[in-house]
């Protein structure tokens, strides 16, 4: 049985790997990151760049204002790495053409002084898997549980060299990639509560799956699909909203488990006097384990009702 690398062994390795180069964004909880990268050594085989851009006007003049005014969301984190790759591209794609390129970008709030916030985060890394080939995506949303700043901020050090080496050595399979991730760590400490994937080196990863892998390793206790099988973060499609719940085992979705879909949002909306709602289907992981071990295509089937 293969033994776990360490962080710093597992950085090492990338610092190591000829091709492998690229860039390093990180705003809230330091620079823990690029630091485990710095300290492995052989860094400079490694990374271009690495910033962070704590001051809000800094960040908004790289980046760009968020309609939301928030810092620490799924579009800050998306924008970070496309800008910071692109411009990796830009500047060294014709003259490092047998690299293989990459950025990881973090937004993340840590504990406060007072411990009165909410400590989660955004991780990604935008890379290619091979010199020349189209840029893929990997991207996280985590809860951290640590109880001091300074623990969260080894957790995200942890957990971002963990994304970096699973990209590159450990993307072959969904139950790989989730079990890379959380090498080193536990849930006591980190919580991933929505991951998903995008680009030709996960052709072959359907993020659903990926999803359900989560629940199945109890690294989270829910997971959410719009209409469109679609990965959604749960707190921030219900916040503020309306919600009416259906539990069921949806084996195999009725017309009857669409009826009373519909019944219920329309009894609920003559209460509430036409305000948004939002409809949730559930399913129990117990529901998927009626005859014993889950099945992808048992759920799938569910999920698509």
């Amino acid at each position: 049985m293969n033994s776990v690398l360490t962080t710093q062994q597992k950085a090492l390795k990338v610092n190591l790997n000829q091709e492998i180069y690229g860039t390093f964004a990180e705003i809230g909880a330091g620079q823990e990151v690029a630091a485990n990268f710095f300290k492995a050594g052989a860094a400079s085989g490694t990374i271009a760049k690495s910033i962070s851009a704590y001051d809000m006007t800094f960040s908004d003049s790289i980046y760009g204002k968020e309609k939301s005014g928030r810092y620490v969301c799924q579009s800050r984190v998306e924008k970070m790495l496309k800008y910071e790759y692109d411009l990796l591209e830009e500047r060294l794609g014709s003259t490092h053409k047998e690299k293989t390129f990459f950025s990881f970008a973090d937004t993340v709030s840590a504990r406060n002084f007072h411990g009165t916030n909410e400590a989660h985060g955004w991780l990604g890394v935008r890379f290619q898997h091979g010199p020349d080939d189209e840029s893929s995506e990997l991207i996280l949303h985590i809860k951290m549980h640590d109880q001091t700043s300074i623990l969260q901020q080894d957790a995200i050090g942890t957990l971002g060299v963990n994304l970096i080496y699973t990209v590159f050595f450990c993307r072959d399979s969904i139950d790989q990639i989730v079990k890379t991730l959380m090498e080193n760590l536990t849930r006591s400490r980190i919580e991933i509560d929505m991951i998903y994937t995008k680009g030709n080196a996960f052709s072959h990863i359907d993020n659903r799956l990926l999803s359900l892998q989560l629940i199945v390793n109890s690294l989270t206790d829910a997971v959410m699909f719009d209409h469109n099988g679609e990965v959604k973060l749960a707190k921030d499609e219900l916040y503020k909203k309306n919600i009416i719940v259906t539990r069921g085992s949806y084996r195999p979705p009725t017309k009857v488990n669409t009826d009373i879909l519909k019944t219920g949002r329309d009894n609920f909306a003559t209460d509430i006097k036409d305000k948004e709602i939002v409809s949730l289907a559930e399913i129990t992981i117990n529901h998927l384990r009626e005859d014993g071990e889950i099945t992808k295509e048992d759920f799938l089937a569910r999920v698509d009702l």
